[in-house]
């Protein structure tokens, strides 16, 4: 597995890196929560755009973009439009989806900028040419919040991203039971192992997946999300507890 250096970071080696998703509603508290952030053992910050009050007026994203990019010096930023069907607090047809992206995407603050891979075939390769044309990474993104599909599922969809040019697959899993999760541990690992030639970033999601939040050296996730003031997601644990487990974890291995 190569690794990915964005900014400093270098991700697919070493600790795996914490990012904190920034769900700021408003511009004062997506900027406030970014400062804040700053201070706590962050390696990444999402800043997930479908909280933000005014995602549809691009003029005001970008007034945003700059103030966030601004207060983050050379912390990474990614950049998130969730929709409503993976997980997302708003919605937005394809072809505005699309657009915000690559209009985020040629404004050249964001490092990196999610796309989730079910979009539709044509347009996801698309848009990730067009954000690899602006000299911005691509984390291509699917998540599951009712079941954990079996394991050669999991493995062909992370396959898939790597096929279609995502410099980091990403895949999310709500499990229902202790052995959803060992499924979603035994694929990232078959991934690392055996397929992957970039990061990968898996997680299996609720109290019950929060193992592997903390495992993900181990079985060969890249990254792991901790929560800041507020979670993006079920299972995601505080980010300075995160950073003393991983540590931990780390210096066992």
């Amino acid at each position: 597995m190569n690794t990915l250096k964005v900014r400093s970071l270098v991700l697919g080696e070493g600790i795996p890196a914490i990012c904190i998703p920034n769900v700021g509603k408003t511009r004062e508290e997506i900027i406030s929560l970014t400062k804040k952030y700053m201070d706590m053992p962050m390696n990444l910050m999402e800043w997930r755009a479908d909280w933000f009050e005014d995602v549809e007026n691009i003029e005001k994203v970008t007034e945003v973009l700059a103030e966030v990019r601004k207060a983050l010096g050379d912390t990474p930023l990614l950049f998130t439009f969730r929709t409503k069907r993976e997980g997302g607090v708003s919605e937005l047809d394809t072809k505005s989806y699309v657009s915000l992206n690559k209009a985020v995407a040629a404004l050249g603050l964001a490092d990196l900028i999610d796309v989730e891979i079910f979009t539709g075939d044509a347009v996801v390769t698309d848009l990730i040419s067009a954000i690899h044309n602006c000299n911005t990474k691509v984390v291509a993104s699917n998540h599951d919040f009712h079941k954990t599909p079996a394991k050669s599922e999991l493995i062909y969809r992370l396959r898939k991203m790597q096929d279609m040019g995502a410099d980091i697959p990403k895949i999310a899993v709500m499990p229902r039971s202790r052995k959803d999760v060992l499924t979603l541990l035994a694929a990232t690992e078959e991934m690392a192992s055996n397929y992957a030639d970039r990061p990968i970033i898996t997680m299996s999601m609720s109290g019950m997946g929060s193992i592997s939040r903390i495992a993900c050296e181990a079985f060969g996730s890249c990254l792991t999300f901790g929560s800041g003031d507020k979670a993006s997601a079920p299972g995601q644990i505080h980010a300075q507890e995160l950073h003393s487990l991983l540590k931990s974890i780390h210096q066992a291995l």
